[in-house]
């Protein structure tokens, strides 16, 4: 059935990706396609990639959005990785004229999230786990008794006695600017995880994002309680959860 398929598309710094998602499985039903994110990364710019994403799947349907922003109301609230101009605009209207397709947008982590705690380890799990996206920046998403609560944006607290916001310091791209070895960023991640672990005490830490695949590299530096696993779903997390949270917002209206 049509409305079982749902495009999904996950918005990141560098790359904007699509693909067509089984929202009953959870499986990509074609190659994601990945066009680069405008630089400077501003809503037109932005809104005509996002369309042309669209038009190469040939969709007219409804179209999931993974965002890097706090949402609210479908309005972007901050804009670390993207540019500031994005700030108090709506990115549902925005894309949905660009893309001439009804889209529903949340904030990208949560994405990553929703996707692993429905098809991923996050299945079945209650208490408090916690999935954080290692890319450009450090993205968080936290369920509780497998529900969201959205836009916890954990990527920008302060490290180093308040010196440091943790994305600049432990991010994948802290480690490529830095040229840090994985001894070295793998330190640093600990020292992040330990102040997020002392805070919210969680009872599973997922790890998404594209440095998810290189746990192997920094796996033996981490010292927490909490268990740490690398995310299932990898870098699929962000396409599969936007198509998952838009088919759940289609039910409720």
């Amino acid at each position: 059935m049509q409305e079982q398929k749902i495009l999904g598309i996950d918005v990141g710094a560098s790359g904007i990706k699509g693909a067509v998602v089984d929202i009953d499985s959870g499986e990509l039903l074609n190659e994601r396609i990945r066009l680069e994110t405008p630089d400077p990364a501003t809503p037109g710019a932005m809104a005509e990639t996002f369309a042309e994403l669209v038009r190469q799947h040939d969709w007219k349907g409804l179209v999931g959005c993974g965002f890097p922003s706090i949402i609210k109301n479908g309005v972007a609230y901050s804009a670390a990785n993207i540019s500031e101009d994005w700030i108090g605009r709506n990115v549902v209207e925005i894309f949905s004229l660009a893309c001439g397709c009804p889209v529903e947008v949340l904030n990208d982590a949560d994405a990553a999230g929703l996707a692993e705690m429905q098809f991923g380890l996050g299945q079945g799990e209650m208490g408090t786990v916690l999935l954080i996206t290692i890319g450009s920046g450090l993205g968080s998403a936290l369920f509780v008794d497998g529900q969201l609560v959205p836009n916890t944006e954990l990527g920008h607290i302060f490290l180093r006695n308040q010196k440091r916001v943790a994305e600049q310091y432990a991010s994948n791209n802290a480690r490529k600017r830095e040229d840090l070895s994985w001894e070295e960023w793998g330190i640093r991640f600990n020292e992040y995880l330990q102040s997020i672990e002392r805070v919210l005490n969680p009872d599973l830490i997922l790890l998404g994002g594209g440095t998810s695949k290189r746990f192997d590299k920094y796996e033996g530096y981490l010292d927490l309680r909490t268990p740490v696993k690398p995310a299932e779903l990898l870098n699929a997390a962000g396409t599969i959860g936007a198509a998952t949270y838009a088919y759940q917002q289609s039910r409720k209206h």
